[in-house]
C-alpha cells in the first residue's frame, strides 16, 4: 500500500489513516470510533475554515453549509476560539 499525498482525494487520506489504526490496535478493543473520527475531523476542519476565513462566522458557515447557531454550538463543544 502507498502513502497518501497531497494529490490524493480525501477519502483516500482517510481510508488509510483508519487502516493505519485499525492495524496499530491489534487486537485491543475499539470503541465509539465514530464519535472518535467525528472529532478528529471536525476540529481541525473547523479550525482550518476559520483561519481562512480570518474568524469570520458567517463565512464560515457558508462554506461548511451549516447555520452560524450550529457553528458556534460545534465550535463551543470542541473549545475552538475564532480568530477576530
Amino acid at each position: 500500500m502507498t502513502d497518501a499525498n497531497h494529490t490524493d482525494p480525501l477519502n483516500k487520506c482517510v481510508r488509510l489513516a483508519l487502516r493505519a489504526y485499525l492495524d496499530n490496535m491489534g487486537d485491543h478493543d475499539v470503541h465509539d470510533l465514530y464519535a472518535l473520527v467525528m472529532e478528529e475531523v471536525e476540529r481541525p476542519l473547523f479550525e482550518t475554515v476559520l483561519q481562512h476565513t480570518g474568524g469570520n462566522l458567517s463565512q464560515a458557515s457558508r462554506m461548511l453549509g451549516m447555520t452560524r447557531t450550529t457553528l458556534r454550538k460545534r465550535l463551543n463543544d470542541y473549545g475552538v476560539e475564532r480568530e477576530r
